[in-house]
Order: C-alpha cells, then sequence, then structure tokens
C-alpha cells in the first residue's frame, strides 16, 4: 500500500463511537456541502440552470447504472475502450467514488448480500443501507482486507488514475458550471443534480432490498420495484438483478422500463456494444418463485 493510501485510510479522529479518517471526513463533507447547495434552488432557478442539472443527471447516472454497474461491475457487456472509459468519466462525475471503489462495494454486495457482511446491508437498518454505509470506509473495505476483488480494474492506467484524482473532476466541473451560468448552474448542475443522483441510486440499496416483488428465487431480500426503476433508469428491477446479476437487462419484461437498457441495445445495433449478455428461458424457469409460476400458468 502506497504512501498516500496509507494517510488516507489511517485512523484520523474518533467521535460517535467510531473513528474516522480521512476518506470518510472528506465524504461527509462533499455530502453535506451538495445538499446545502439544493437550499438555494428556490432562489436561483432559471431554465438553463435547471435543464443543465437534468442533462447531468442523465449523463452521470449512465456512468453509475450502464457503466460502473453493468459494464464494469458485472461485465455484461463490452465496449471499445474510448467508449467505456467516456462512461466511466461520466460515473466519477457522480461523486459516488472512483469506478475502482465503487465496483469494489458492489461486488462484496453481491458476495454478502444481505448478511453481516454485507458492505450496505439492510438488517442493520433503513440508514444505513441507504446512505450510512458510505461514511464509513473501514467498514466497507477493511473488513475484506481491501480492494482485492477488482484486479481487474487496479491493472489498468486509467482507473487508477481515476481512483486518485477522484473528487479532482467534480472540482473542475463545478469551476466549469460557475463560469457558464454563475451560481444558478452550481446549484443546479453540482448541489440539485448530485443529490438527486444520490439518493436515487441508493434507494436500490434500501428499498430495494425492503419493499416490493419478489419473481424469483435468490435467497435473499432483493426486491422489484417499478417507481426505484423509474428513478434510476431501470435500476429498480433489483430481484430481477440479482436472480441474473451478469444480465445487462434487468426489466425483463416488456413493461418493465429499463432505460438502461435500451442504451445498451441501441449501442448493441450500431456495432458498439458486444457480448451482451442476457438470460435465457431456461435460466428463468430455474430461477422462478412459486408466485410467478403459478401466475404463469393463469
Amino acid at each position: 500500500m502506497g504512501l498516500l493510501s496509507t494517510v488516507v485510510v489511517k485512523s484520523y479522529v474518533e467521535f460517535w463511537g467510531r473513528k474516522w479518517n480521512i476518506q470518510d471526513i472528506s465524504t461527509v463533507v462533499m455530502f453535506l456541502a451538495s445538499h446545502c447547495l439544493c437550499l438555494f434552488a428556490p432562489f436561483h432557478f432559471n431554465w438553463g440552470a435547471f435543464w443543465v442539472a437534468m442533462a447531468l443527471s442523465l449523463l452521470t447516472g449512465l456512468g453509475v447504472t450502464l457503466s460502473y454497474h453493468r459494464n464494469l461491475a458485472h461485465r455484461s457487456f463490452t465496449l471499445p475502450k474510448w467508449l467505456e472509459y467516456s462512461f466511466a468519466y461520466c460515473g466519477v462525475l457522480s461523486l459516488q467514488g472512483s469506478p475502482i471503489e465503487w465496483v469494489s462495494t458492489h461486488r462484496y454486495h453481491h458476495q454478502f448480500t444481505d448478511t453481516g457482511k454485507d458492505p450496505h446491508s439492510p438488517i442493520k437498518g433503513f440508514w444505513h443501507s441507504h446512505v450510512g454505509w458510505i461514511f464509513d470506509s473501514t467498514y466497507r473495505f477493511g473488513q475484506y482486507g481491501g480492494l482485492k476483488n477488482v484486479e481487474d480494474l487496479k491493472k489498468q492506467l486509467f482507473y487508477r488514475f481515476l481512483r486518485h484524482t477522484n473528487l479532482l473532476h467534480s472540482v473542475l466541473l463545478g469551476g466549469l458550471l460557475y463560469a457558464a451560468g454563475g451560481f444558478s448552474f452550481l446549484v443546479w448542475g453540482m448541489g440539485v443534480r448530485t443529490v438527486l443522483v444520490f439518493h436515487s441510486t441508493f434507494l436500490v440499496n434500501s428499498v430495494g432490498h425492503m419493499w416490493g416483488k419478489k419473481p424469483w428465487n435468490t435467497g435473499d431480500m432483493s426486491r422489484n420495484n417499478w417507481w426505484v426503476a423509474l428513478l434510476v433508469l431501470g435500476e429498480g428491477w433489483h430481484n430481477n438483478h440479482h436472480a441474473f446479476e451478469y444480465s445487462a437487462r434487468q426489466g425483463l419484461e416488456w413493461w418493465q422500463f429499463d432505460f438502461t437498457w435500451y442504451i445498451i441495445k441501441f449501442l448493441q445495433a450500431i456495432g458498439l456494444a458486444t457480448d451482451v449478455k442476457v438470460p435465457t428461458e431456461i435460466q428463468k424457469q430455474q430461477k422462478a418463485s412459486k408466485s410467478r409460476i403459478l401466475a404463469t400458468q393463469n
């Protein structure tokens, strides 16, 4: 472990019954700053700022759902490196961490789903599964001995670069927004947009393991939730995802809205997405719950 990494993970101060390192404190500061910016939103509204926030929400949201989640964490499809890196960079601008850290956390989530070792387990309560887990990097990585499950990403210079410069890119984006549209662009493009993408994504970890339907035998608490799917570009079909985590498509029924899948399908149609994985009918039958079997028979 390098000197910088040692400094970052070393315990820095102790309060609220636990030790906090520099990474934890910077996460709290960033989280609070983005929410505080939202307080100015009603007083600095204009349509230009609004549409900038919506456009960035879509781009950075896809950076998380399409890149971090389906492409990098699960290798559900393959993209040319220039496009893979472009989508990953959009994910960095979501302020949800670097690809290496995000993917590592998610892979551990699938390895230890809904157990005490799950990084954002709902058995520790709604607050922890929704957002509390992001403030404790020692809990997220320390119990596994570090980032040992992302060697495929750590081998690539680009992802190592993003890990060490993660926050810098959002600072630069904030500067560009301020230069382009003043404080209103900063409030909506960095505050409102970041908070919207934050909590939409986190709903998958909390609501997606507490409330909704469970058509597949997954052995965990994952649930399908249609309104979460609307907010998170298709990620709300979470029981589908845990049943077939390798699948690039999570809205498996025609009526299950999955915007991320539509983008992947478009990229496949023009030859940019290859090796796109989806479950076969036999695989679906093997995972179907009794309630799903009865529903298809009626």
